[in-house]
This record gives C-alpha cells, structure tokens and sequence, in this order.
C-alpha cells in the first residue's frame, strides 16, 4: 500500500512539473532590452481625440491607392499628402482625389528618401505607410518621432531591432503604432471571436493560421523586386501576420497569456527558383526560403499554435484560421462551419442542433443563426457600408474606419504595438530556429511584464 501511495505522488508531482514546464531546457535566448528609466507601456494608451484626422500617405503601389479611396468614404478624414517614388502614382490617385469631389493633396515624389519630407509635415496626424516591407520600420519610427501617429502596412517590421525600435519610440513619444493587419477584420474572424469572448467555444487551446497563396502572377507587381529578393535571401515564415494575428485575438495574447516559444521547420527550396530560372534564365542556387514553412508555438499558459506559409505551390488560397476551443471548433478554410459540443444553446436556436456531435459542423441553418447571433458589435452599423466599399470584401473598410473612429473619439486603438511586435517576429525567430536544425527558439514578451495588465481582448467603442 506505501509503494502505491508512493507512486500516485511521484505521478502526481511529475504531472505538476509537466504543467509548469512552458519552455523546453534547450530554447534559443532571444534578449529583451531593458526598458529605459522613466518609460512605460503603452497599453491601452489613449490620446486626446482627433475630431478631424489629417493623413499623410507614403507609399502608393499596390496598397496604397487602395487605402486612399477608402479614407475618402469615412467622415473627418482629411488627405493632406501623397507620397511615393515615382510622380505617376501620386498623380493617379490625386486624379482619384479629384474626381470624387476632393481637394487635392499636396504631393511628394521622386527618390527614396522624400518621405522624411512627409513626417516633418506640421499639419498632419497620422502617417499611413504602405512602402516594401524594409522600409516600414525605418519610416514609421521617425513619423512618431516627428509627433505622428503610424500606421504600416504588413509586415510592419522583419528584424528584431526593428521591433524593439518601434517598441521603444511609441512607448517613448506616447504616438499610436499600429499595424495594418486587415484580416483580423474579416467578418468570419470577428464573429468567431465574440463567439469566443461569449464563452460559446470553451478555453480555445490550439489555433492555426497560415498564409498560403501562390504569387507566381503578381511576383512582377512588386516594385524592383523587393518581395522575390527577401524570399531568397531570407529563410522563414517571412509573412505571418495574417495567419497568426485572428488566432492571437482570439487567445488573448499579451493580455492574460502570451507566446513563449517556437519551433519552425520548413522543406527545400524548389519553386520559386523555378520561377526565376523560367522567367530570367538565372540559376538561384543560393535561394534561401523553402516553399513551405511550418511554425509551431507554445504560450506560457499551455496553449499551442501552428503557422504556414507558402507562396509558390499551387493551392488554393487559405489562411486556415482554426480554432480549437474545449467546447467548440471553427473552421474557415476551405470550408467556413462550427461544431460544438451540442450542450446548451439558446432556446432560440436549440430546435436546430437535434443532429448536432462534435464530429461534424452544424447545419448550413444552424451556422448562419449562430452569425448572426454573434456579429461582433463593432461591425453591425458598418458592415453593408464595408462591403460596398471593399478592400478584401470590405475587411480593410472595417480596418480603416476603426483606425479613424478610435483616433476621433480618443480610444485605445484595436491593435497595439505590441500586437505588432509579437505577430511579426516570428520572421526573425523563425529564421533562427531553421538555421539551427529547427531548434526551440524564446520569443519575449514584448510588454516586459505588462502582460496579465489587461484582461483579454476589448475592443473600445
């Protein structure tokens, strides 16, 4: 009977180290700088409010027109400037200015370097920066230095010091830095989060997120090259945020748990330098990027996700966006549905679950009440305006007029920096991890120490 009772203690204290174990023994450091003396976060930071906001534009190939246009349907938006390197793109969307009946914006064009004339502008209040990705963080950390408020297209930063930079001088200047993440306003993934925040999913543990879409036509778009060069010359899930930023939300990172660690395994380089070899007879023999990346990742309170990206096989487009929650699931790719556990409904819905189990999703009935039940709120009064005037079926309508409206009314803003920090750094730290056979790799928490402050995710209205 000892040896028994002996036993049933050893197992129980061996299950109790295994609960507190968040970090293998072996996990790669990644330093976390020290805060400087007098500086403090910037969680749910507040400004005064903005009734009208002046924008400065820098940046108008691909994403940037498109921004413009939107701006121009949300009242208290003022375009006061328009940037890029070459005088057609600003001329364009000037034209566009026009034609909807707007004043012109003052335009700013010819090398790379005229967007510091940009954020030395006095009469402007946030600077929308939609420039390659290398150039994200170089600009947006001088526009809050220049007393402005940011917001950066994705990803907004690629290297660690990057990330701790952008940290660091919105923390200092108290400015707004926020990434552009438009997909966490996809309606699927705001109403599965209140289905979440509701408690209709359970405690969500695993979520998954990715970033699949073959680029083969659009590799040309990108201006000199830019996108194509990172690829071979970085190796990592080097376009992350769409993937892992819903999942994030939805798991409250960074606002009662937070990431600790990764691990990135991904397969041999062979399509896109296919590509290149078809498209310029160049032997890319040196290409860095495998054709797919897999990111595993563990919070400290146990939970687990998984990250994709690939760009060069052909599938068909998904961002996964999986949740696994203790009483439910939501799927979106390549099929949008939901399976619970058939427990308790609301009566108003229950007559429709008779031939509900947790192994397949609820009827096509069941899923659109369940919608509708749990549109998030903050996208009720916007959502046929959203969709009428687009950007991604009218996710980055619901992105930008959220920007706007926190801003005006002097709201912390949906997205923090460091939102932005923990959402991109798995470009470097995943980097890391493959060129050392896949090792464990720490990711820091970005809040230093401020990450039970806030509990969970709320939206400001």
């Amino acid at each position: 009977m000892k040896k028994i009772i002996s036993l049933f203690i050893i197992s129980l204290t061996l299950a109790g180290c295994v609960k507190q174990q968040t970090k293998p023994s072996s996990v790669i450091a990644t330093p976390t700088p020290a805060r400087a003396q007098g500086q403090t976060d910037v969680l749910a930071l507040q400004n005064d409010p903005i009734p009208t906001v002046r924008i400065a534009f820098i940046g108008l190939g691909m994403r940037g027109p498109g921004a413009v246009e939107r701006m121009t349907h949300i009242p208290g938006v003022e375009i006061v400037a328009l940037c890029d390197v070459e005088e057609k793109n600003t001329n364009k969307v000037n034209a566009m200015l026009e034609k909807r009946g707007l004043a012109k914006a003052q335009e700013f064009y010819g090398d790379t370097s005229v967007w510091r004339k940009v954020t030395a502008l006095p009469n402007v209040d946030l600077i929308y920066i939609a420039t390659d990705w290398k150039s994200h963080a170089m600009i947006g950390i001088q526009a809050m230095k220049d007393g402005k408020h940011v917001a950066i297209e994705v990803p907004a930063a690629v290297t660690m010091d990057e990330i701790w930079d952008l940290i660091n001088t919105s923390e200092q200047t108290r400015k707004h830095c926020m990434q552009l993440e438009n997909c966490v306003y996809d309606f699927f993934e705001l109403t599965t989060l209140n289905m979440v925040q509701q408690g209709l999913l359970g405690d969500v543990i695993h979520g998954e997120g990715a970033y699949i879409h073959g680029l083969q036509p659009y590799w040309g778009e990108y201006w000199n090259n830019w996108r194509m060069d990172f690829n071979e010359n970085h190796r990592g899930d080097v376009y992350p945020t769409h993937g892992l930023g819903p999942v994030c939300q939805a798991m409250n990172i960074h606002r009662g748990d937070k990431l600790n660690y990764l691990v990135a395994m991904d397969t041999k380089a062979i399509g896109n330098p296919q590509y290149i070899k078809e498209k310029t007879g160049r032997d890319a023999k040196d290409f860095r990027n495998g054709d797919h990346t897999s990111t595993m990742i563990r919070t400290e309170n146990g939970k687990s996700i998984l990250i994709e990206h690939n760009v060069t096989s052909p599938r068909p487009y998904s961002r996964m966006y999986q949740l696994t929650g203790t009483k439910g699931f939501a799927n979106k790719y390549p099929v949008q549905g939901y399976a619970l556990d058939g427990g308790e409904i609301d009566s108003t819905i229950a007559a429709n679950h008779e031939n509900l189990t947790a192994h397949s999703f609820v009827p096509e009935d069941v899923k659109s009440a369940l919608m509708q039940k749990y549109k998030h709120p903050i996208v009720k009064d916007i959502e046929e305006k959203a969709k009428q005037v687009g950007g991604h079926g009218g996710m980055d309508f619901v992105m930008d007029y959220r920007l706007i409206y926190c801003l005006q009314k002097g709201l912390p803003l949906d997205m923090d920096v460091y939102d932005l920090a923990e959402w991109c750094c798995l470009i470097p730290l995943t980097e890391i991890s493959l060129d050392n056979n896949s090792a464990p790799v720490e990711i820091p928490d970005f809040t230093r120490g401020g990450w039970k402050k806030l509990n969970g995710l709320k939206f400001a209205e």
